[in-house]
């Protein structure tokens, strides 16, 4: 079934449970022990404490990212505080540790094992005799019997996001009491484990109507330390209070408030005391960092001013301040180090900041006094508040990679997509994102796992490292030669009719001989080329024309968590832009190269606007890279609200950036992902979620082979082979682990970038006056 309509929401509904971001995986002869999953690269920092030092009482405000359309996770349109509330309240058979691996959750379940294979698979679930739901009934085989039904595909009135592991259930009957729970599987599944997490009450499951409008907007029974007490729509808020039919330890705190606020705003209402926890973007971590440490003369918005805290000491790295060492390896100015934002050009408008007294004084009518000790205590009151944040981070369990789309274009052919990633350095790309964030910058080595995860090991050798030599002989081999003979190219739309093709030196749409308002963020193009020669690039500096052009947009479109509505934004990066007339990189004029009188040149497809600076950074540094073996690449902004459903799912694109979620169950997640396109009996490819439209019938094999078997170790072995394999096919280069950084007020315990693990919401709570958190959290470090 393809989602393509449906955006990355619907992808993957049981990773969104028991995990929250990653995957990766290995290679061709990767059948190797458990020792080569290694260790998670960053640790949790969640400022770990007892509960005996822990206080009863208090309220926890949360940023999310907005009020849940649905409180059912298993709809195409839940997202991110969907998945935080059902963690809350409902129950889990199984759930993350911190390494990312399933565990069993005694406060519902006693024991679960496999106690039958011939004739067929037989599960046995032992539940908790104090598991009870809301309403004071026993859990029991009914809630599990009626999630299965409505989770099978069988009927399809029930609106379901997906059914994995649900269709290969034969029946689900009552054991010898109403604490034990069989499940007959009709096929065998090796992820068995991946179900019933969380489980929804018969009340929710039985029905189609009640599957689809029942749980929208409330949920009247739940089972979890915390209940759903209040939904207000009006002030975006969503309150969870004490569960008081809880069995198992008391929450700590009375209440959890989640509240929708946009990230932007986010830093200040942390200084006002209006949250207590959120994700934040970099340059938002540095000044509460700058703030809570009193260096009132350091430069907060500069990339790496704040010291590398966390997992960067943890790991031995270096600690960074001042210049970023993106800029140090690349060889870049001061000036072209600044983030977008705080670069100026000509046709710039002036900011607060650069405005003169008399200038501020007719903006806002404000007085001399107003603008200066006014303002000057209005801040000096949020840098006293700041100072009882802290900025927690750890590594989210997800992935970016480099998208190449393999249906048509020069990337139908596989030596050029390999070519494309022997030109890449993902060890430099790694650092460009996450070495300024005092994080491990180690490249991703897997498509299905990620380092800690028993499916992981790095298997990127299938494909090969970095190898400008190896890339021009393959893309030669591919017939794409230097100095052939380059046909005119008409200028038109570029991919999905939202950036305008536009060479630089030609008019683009922000041209004032174009007629329209420039809707760009500052320093946008909307489309222009990497890789075209001097000649050109020296027109367009001396034609006096306005080159730049772009959309509107906030989030990295999804980059990244597919099965999330919102994107979180990474800030921005070192070395994001060259100023216009910088030349090319050595051997990039020279070096075009041409077929069928075609020149080697991708389209390179991007989210605009304020929030996509990261992105747009390693854009930049990938096509620099592209450009030292003879491809250039065509750059083009379109807003977010189109990026993923106009461009990406609709394969209106050559190469892309976005992310996957990791999984802990790759066997069932990954296949959608990198399954072998079908044709479909009107022409088109259903393509699920694989969206570089890259797969091979071997890959989906051993997919096949490695969900069937009860072995682990043999499912491990399959698993990495497929990776390996998707690696030797070129479509998807993953590229880093995605940073997570959030702010939290320094005596909030037990929460804050939760990496791999799945929150445990009942320790949660604030410190006892004059009790200290365990000295080995990362971010007292």
């Amino acid at each position: 079934m393809s989602h393509d309509g449906l955006g990355p929401r619907a992808v993957m509904r049981s990773v969104t449970f028991l995990t929250a971001t990653v995957l990766a995986v290995p290679l061709l002869a990767a059948c190797g022990s458990d020792d080569e999953a290694g260790k998670p690269l960053a640790a949790q920092d969640i400022a770990t404490a007892g509960r005996a030092r822990v206080a009863d009482g208090g309220t926890l405000h949360w940023a999310v990212d907005d009020v849940p359309e649905t409180f059912n996770s298993f709809q195409a349109d839940a997202d991110a505080a969907t998945n935080r509330v059902a963690q809350a309240v409902l129950p889990a058979m199984y759930r993350l540790d911190a390494a990312g691996r399933p565990r069993r959750d005694a406060d519902y379940l006693e024991s679960a094992k496999v106690v039958d294979t011939e004739p067929k698979q037989v599960v046995l679930y032992r539940l908790d005799q104090q598991a009870v739901w809301s309403d004071g009934r026993e859990i029991g085989a009914a809630d599990f019997a009626a999630q299965w039904r409505a989770l099978s595909g069988k009927d399809s009135a029930y609106w379901t996001a997906r059914n994995a592991g649900y269709d290969r259930i034969e029946k689900v009957e009552r054991g010898r009491n109403d604490l034990e729970v069989r499940v007959t599987f009709a096929r065998p599944y090796a992820d068995w484990r991946s179900l019933f997490s969380p489980l929804y009450p018969k009340d929710v499951m039985g029905t189609p109507d009640a599957f689809n409008d029942g749980a929208r907007r409330k949920l009247k029974v739940t089972a979890g330390p915390f209940a759903l007490q209040k939904v207000d729509r009006k002030a975006k808020t969503v309150t969870l209070a004490r569960n008081p039919r809880w069995w198992g330890r008391p929450a700590k705190l009375s209440e959890i408030v989640l509240t929708a606020v946009p990230r932007e705003d986010r830093a200040s209402a942390l200084a006002a005391g209006k949250l207590d926890l959120a994700e934040v973007d970099p340059a938002d971590a540095r000044r509460i960092e700058t703030a809570a440490k009193g260096s009132a003369g350091a430069d907060a918005s500069a990339p790496g001013a704040a010291e590398g805290t966390g997992a960067a000491r943890k790991s031995g790295k270096s600690e960074h301040s001042g210049k970023a060492d993106p800029s140090e390896e690349s060889g870049t100015t001061d000036d072209e180090q600044q983030p977008d934002d705080e670069k100026k050009t000509d046709g710039d408008q002036k900011t607060d900041g650069d405005k003169s007294d008399g200038e501020k004084k007719s903006d806002d009518g404000d007085s001399d006094e107003e603008s200066t000790d006014g303002k000057a205590s209005r801040a000096a009151a949020a840098k006293d508040a700041s100072r009882d944040l802290e900025v927690r981070r750890s590594l989210e369990p997800a992935y970016t990679q480099l998208a190449l789309n393999g249906s048509e274009g020069p990337l139908a052919d596989e030596r050029v997509r390999r070519a494309v990633a022997r030109a890449l350095d993902r060890k430099e790309l790694a650092k460009l994102v996450l070495r300024p964030l005092g994080l491990p910058a180690e490249p991703v080595g897997s498509h299905l796992a990620l380092s800690g995860q028993a499916a992981y090991a790095d298997n990127s050798g299938a494909l090969g490292g970095q190898d400008t030599a190896e890339a021009r002989a393959l893309l030669g081999d591919a017939g794409w030669v230097p100095g052939g003979r380059v046909d005119e190219e008409k200028t038109e739309k570029a991919a999905g009719g939202e950036g305008e093709k536009s060479d630089r030196g030609a008019n683009s749409s922000s041209s004032p001989k174009a007629g329209k308002k420039d809707d760009s963020d500052g320093d946008d193009e909307g489309t222009y080329i990497v890789g075209e020669d001097d000649k050109g690039r020296r027109a367009s500096a001396g034609d006096g024309k306005d080159q730049r052009s772009g959309h509107d947009g906030r989030h990295l479109a999804q980059d990244g968590r597919p099965w999330v509505g919102r994107e979180l934004s990474q800030g921005g990066m070192a070395g994001a832009y060259a100023p216009k007339g910088t030349a090319a990189p050595a051997g990039s004029a020279s070096g075009v190269l041409a077929k069928d009188g075609k020149a080697l040149n991708l389209r390179f497809v991007l989210p605009s606007g304020e929030g996509s600076e990261t992105l747009r950074a390693l854009a930049e540094r990938i096509s620099s890279m592209l450009v030292k073996v003879g491809i250039r690449t065509q750059i083009t902004k379109v807003s977010e609200a189109s990026y993923f459903k106009d461009h990406i799912a609709s394969g209106q694109y050559d190469l892309a950036l976005y992310s996957w979620p990791a999984s802990a169950f790759p066997a069932t997640d990954a296949r959608p992902i990198y399954a072998k396109p079908v044709p479909a009996a009107d022409g088109s490819l259903t393509v699920e979620q694989n969206y570089t439209r890259v797969g091979t019938d071997q890959v989906d094999q051993l997919f096949d082979r490695a969900v069937a078997t009860l072995d682990e170790d043999e499912a491990r072995d399959l698993l990495r082979k497929a990776d390996s394999r998707i690696w030797a096919a070129a479509g998807s280069i993953p590229l880093y682990q995605r940073p997570q950084l959030v702010a939290a007020r320094k005596d909030l315990v037990n929460a804050g970038a939760f990496g791999f693990g799945t929150p445990v919401y009942e320790d949660m709570g604030f410190l006892k006056k004059g009790a200290v958190r365990d000295a080995a959290s990362p971010s007292q470090k």
